[in-house]
């Protein structure tokens, strides 16, 4: 994935991103050494290289995080509203694209025996 088209996907974040401003989001990001945080909350502003929203805490309270747009775009933060996920994946994990070109050639493989027989 070239530069221009990461640029145009982080403006794409963005844009959908505005038309969620004011209502309640699940937040999952991934903060490294194997910990996850996974938080809900109403996004409040979107700018234009992060967002930040209001998530719930513990007795009522509430606290402000930032992310930005290009953590979406690498899948370490992920956004979704009444478990329906906002983005769908932008970067495929290279295990999973081996799997795939893998099913496809024995897909192949299959109708050319069957054309043979």
């Amino acid at each position: 994935m070239d530069l221009e088209q990461q640029a145009k996907i982080v403006d794409s974040i963005h844009d959908t991103l505005n038309g969620y401003v004011g209502q309640r989001l699940r937040v999952r990001a991934n903060m490294g050494r194997s910990k996850i945080v996974e938080n809900e909350g109403v996004l409040t502003q979107v700018h234009p290289r992060l967002f930040i929203m209001e998530v719930d805490r513990k007795r009522g309270r509430t606290a402000r995080q930032s992310y930005q747009h290009v953590d979406v775009l690498t899948g370490t933060v992920e956004l979704s509203q009444n478990d329906e996920p906002l983005f769908e994946p932008f970067v495929i994990d290279p295990s999973e694209e081996d799997e795939t070109v893998g099913e496809a050639a024995s897909e192949e493989g299959s109708d050319t025996e069957a054309s043979e027989q």
